[in-house]
């Protein structure tokens, strides 16, 4: 006769379908077990241990130099499921992540519950300080968030007002993701962050009502189109005001044994410029496509009686374009460049970025404040990837 097994009860409510897995085969595992000799539960266990003695939890589980591999990565990290687990599951996650890092993993710990507690713990804490991060400004909030704004942009295009409110809203959004991903090592003054909101708040509420009133002419998909255009100059602005100080001082530029060789501002401009390309490349096919496939539906008899649904529709649309994009585009560019100088691999028109990004030399000394150059021979790691929006 078979027997139902019962979680244990801090673990029966607010649990996810990832941690129960996990936990169902630890006990069917003791139960196993208890059938089993002393030697081979020995054995059994000697075979776990070994199987998490050599296990990494910092390494990532796809190759981060190929697009494929970063993109499985992000679809990982930015999972929006997470927004919803509770916090003292992000709080046991840190705790294994931690012990698992110092080499004392609880005993029965399994590898699948150690990666879905690297998982909670990537999308909720700050890579630098370990800090918990406000629920608005995680990665992982970037689709429930990204689709209700953009919905709506898209909807409410037609009157002035709503532009500027929902560029206003679009961009306060952005900030605090930035604020929320700001860079420890590198500092931003509340005055520095202030002049940028502001700065990128009245690009976009002016590219937007600008195009708006030159488009007022236009077919109608040409008007649908400006919300993307005030986004994109929005970000041009917005990335590189946080950012100004990296430009200015340059960003650590470290080998592979993570020591540091110096500053380089080029290195800062280069991971900049990939920061604004990922960012408009995330909001591009929703806010491009998206006008064209409503400006179809809205001419169908049915869709003209329910005008209310209008709004939601869009916001359900650019979820779907944004579940996928938001790793596609955090994965367009490595977070960190190392050393790839293989001739016959490399294009000849992508020769000069790789040569830029990947290869530094000691031409100049590499003190602090004074900027890495090119050359051929020393791997580095340039911490400035796309998914970095600081």
């Amino acid at each position: 006769m078979g027997r139902s097994w019962v979680l244990p009860p801090h673990l029966q409510k607010d649990t996810t379908e990832e941690v129960r897995k996990p936990v169902f085969q630890t006990l069917i595992l003791s139960a196993r077990e208890n059938q089993l000799s002393l030697e081979e539960r020995a054995l059994l266990q000697e075979r776990m241990e070994a199987d998490l003695s050599g296990f990494n939890i910092d390494a990532p589980r796809w190759d981060q130099c190929t697009f494929v591999g970063r993109v499985k990565h992000f679809f990982n990290v930015t999972d929006p499921r997470t927004v919803l687990v509770p916090e003292r599951e992000l709080d046991w996650a840190k705790v294994m992540v931690e012990k698992s890092r110092m080499g004392t993993v609880p005993p029965g710990m399994r590898v699948e519950q150690l990666l879905y507690a690297k998982k909670l713990y990537d999308s909720a804490f700050h890579p630098d300080t370990g800090d918990k991060m406000n629920v608005i400004g995680r990665m992982s909030f970037q689709v429930p968030g990204g689709m209700i704004i953009t919905g709506f942009m898209l909807q409410f295009y037609r009157t002035i007002p709503a532009v500027i409110f929902w560029q206003w809203v679009n961009q306060s959004f952005n900030a605090l993701v930035n604020y929320t991903n700001r860079n420890a090592a590198s500092p931003t003054s509340v005055r520095q962050m202030a002049v940028s909101y502001v700065t990128a708040t009245t690009a976009a509420v002016a590219t937007a009502v600008g195009m708006n009133t030159l488009t007022k002419r236009a077919p109608p998909l040409v008007g649908r189109w400006v919300p993307f255009a005030a986004v994109a100059a929005a970000n041009c602005v917005n990335i590189p005001m946080m950012r100004q100080q990296e430009l200015i001082q340059g960003i650590c530029v470290k080998d592979r044994n993570h020591n540091e060789i110096g500053h380089s501002r080029r290195a800062a401009a280069i991971g900049i410029t990939q920061v604004v390309i990922s960012r408009i490349t995330m909001a591009a096919p929703g806010m491009i496509l998206l006008p064209v496939i409503m400006e179809r539906l809205e001419k169908l008899r049915c869709m003209k009686r329910i005008q209310v649904l209008h709004a939601p529709l869009q916001v359900l649309l650019s979820g779907c374009f944004l579940i996928f994009m938001v790793p596609v585009a955090c994965g367009l560019f490595p977070q960190k460049w190392y050393q790839l100088f293989i001739p016959h691999l490399v294009l000849l028109s992508t020769l000069s970025l790789v040569s830029l990004t990947c290869l530094v030399s000691r031409r100049r000394e590499g003190g602090a404040g004074r900027e890495a150059s090119v050359q051929g021979q020393v791997p580095v790691s340039l911490n400035a990837g796309p998914l970095d929006p600081r």
